[in-house]
């Protein structure tokens, strides 16, 4: 019996991490091996959400995922390579919509720390403490 509250997650994260752990390649060279074996299997958008920021974060461009996609082209062929430019535009768009909830939280929570700074400042500047009279 699977252990875990996401045993598929689980397992799926384990294998990466064996796979990356043994591997020699530079991490943005294993993630675009990655991107044209995703192309290749036709693999599902899921499969390219999880790798895309990774690629990101690795120094992967645009260009070179084109660059990936123009390679694997003539071996996979083009609807393979169609469908995966669909899936990694989606991907991007969602890493991208993302990021930017998180930066809009992150500028939320700023807000109201440099707000209670401000009031925390002024009501000791009054000498008052915040106390009326």
């Amino acid at each position: 019996m699977a252990i875990g509250d996401a045993p598929v997650l689980e397992a799926l994260t384990d294998i990466n991490a064996v796979s990356i752990a043994r591997s020699e390649l530079d991490p943005r060279t294993l993630i675009m091996v990655r991107l044209a074996a995703l192309a290749a299997v036709d693999a599902p958008p899921a499969s390219y959400l999880m790798h895309i920021g990774p690629a990101l974060e690795s120094g992967v461009t645009v260009d070179d995922i084109q660059d990936v996609l123009v390679t694997v082209a003539p071996i996979v062929g083009a609807p393979h390579v169609l469908a995966a430019a669909t899936k990694i535009t989606e991907a991007l768009g969602v890493v991208i919509a993302v990021a930017e909830a998180a930066a809009e939280i992150d500028a939320e929570i700023d807000a109201e720390i440099n707000a209670e700074n401000d009031r925390s400042t002024s009501a000791a500047g009054d000498g008052s403490g915040g106390a009326s009279s």
